[in-house]
């Protein structure tokens, strides 16, 4: 009788985090963590547990309240021959270091002339859902794709997670993570032991012929909600994962809007000054012969984050939103 397959194994797209770290630490000696809460409590979100008593507190730091001193310390070490891992708690609080983001993190590879390396991966945490509130649940991955010096990804699936955690440390350059809290719980097939996955290269997650949507993070699994919906209209509906925000993989959305003719772009961030105005502006560059409409774009409303559940529910966007965008730029 022959032998019953094994089922892929599964985990949580927090724990995919975990295995992606403990990858790094074991593939580097000179890689270690470093973060508010990363070492005695295994990290706010719980992707470091159990990594303190496996690399010990010479690989696993905990720093005071000082996002600032986290930036810097990571840049210091890179700079000086190590591979840190740097973890900022909340996207939100990149304004309190964004002088070492933007000016240290972004420009010192530059400013020596290539010579030096910088190989600094920032995990953080983005996104609404929570009831966090207005200081703990932006989406701010626009502010940083607009740095010359960074790379920025932004994992959707477990699978994404682990592998493009494993990329960003093997970089010779400063790679920002942006992971999203709502997706922790999210299941996913995630292999064993250490793979990656390319930098700047997207997933067409759903192919399709009349139709594209590019969703960054976790609207991915609400644009394949909405892709489905839109099957009783005839409408066979592409679904793009850009999976890496910077550098940006147009080649791939011009393949697809030259087939489909029509394109619409999804984020959770603000809609006004939002990534998906860059994507935009590149397809119509790129592809404009090939539109048969609008690019059209669905994002938040131009508000903080409420802290109601009833509100941010509607802040957020869905399914539902994304389907009635797709049905004006269709004329259905």
């Amino acid at each position: 009788m022959a032998e019953a397959l094994e089922k892929p194994r599964t985990l949580p797209y927090v724990s995919a985090i975990n295995e992606a770290v403990r990858e790094v630490l074991n593939e580097y000696d000179n890689s270690f963590v470093v973060g508010e809460d990363v070492a005695g409590a295994g990290g706010v979100y719980g992707y470091y547990h159990g990594l303190l008593d496996e690399f010990g507190p010479e690989r696993m730091y905990d720093t005071p309240i000082s996002e600032e001193g986290i930036i810097g310390l990571g840049v210091g070490a890179a700079a000086t021959g190590c591979r840190p891992i740097v973890d900022l708690m909340f996207m939100d609080f990149m304004g309190e270091c964004m002088d070492e983001i933007a000016n240290q993190l972004a420009k010192m590879r530059y400013m020596f002339g290539g010579r030096a390396t910088l190989p600094v991966t920032m995990l953080t945490m983005g996104g609404a859902g929570a009831s966090l509130a207005a200081q703990h649940s932006q989406s701010l991955e626009a502010w940083i794709c607009h740095l010359p010096g960074l790379k920025v990804v932004m994992p959707t699936t477990p699978y994404d997670a682990k592998g493009l955690i494993i990329s960003a440390a093997r970089d010779d350059n400063p790679v920002i993570v942006c992971l999203n809290k709502m997706s922790l719980a999210i299941q996913g097939e995630v292999p064993e032991g250490s793979y990656t996955i390319p930098l700047g290269e997207a997933n067409v997650v759903r192919q399709g012929s009349n139709f594209t949507i590019v969703a960054m993070g976790r609207m991915l699994h609400e644009a394949l909600q909405a892709a489905e919906q839109l099957k009783e209209f005839g409408i066979d509906t592409e679904v793009i994962d850009p999976r890496t925000l910077q550098p940006f993989d147009t080649a791939t959305v011009v393949k697809s809007v030259r087939k489909t003719h029509r394109l619409l772009i999804v984020h959770e961030a603000v809609r006004f000054g939002g990534f998906g105005g860059e994507i935009a502006a590149q397809i119509q560059e790129e592809a404009f012969d090939y539109l048969d409409a609008p690019v059209a774009r669905v994002g938040a409303p131009f508000s903080p984050v409420p802290f109601s559940p009833a509100l941010e529910a509607i802040y957020v966007p869905n399914a539902e939103r994304i389907v009635a965008e797709a049905r004006k730029v269709l004329g259905l």
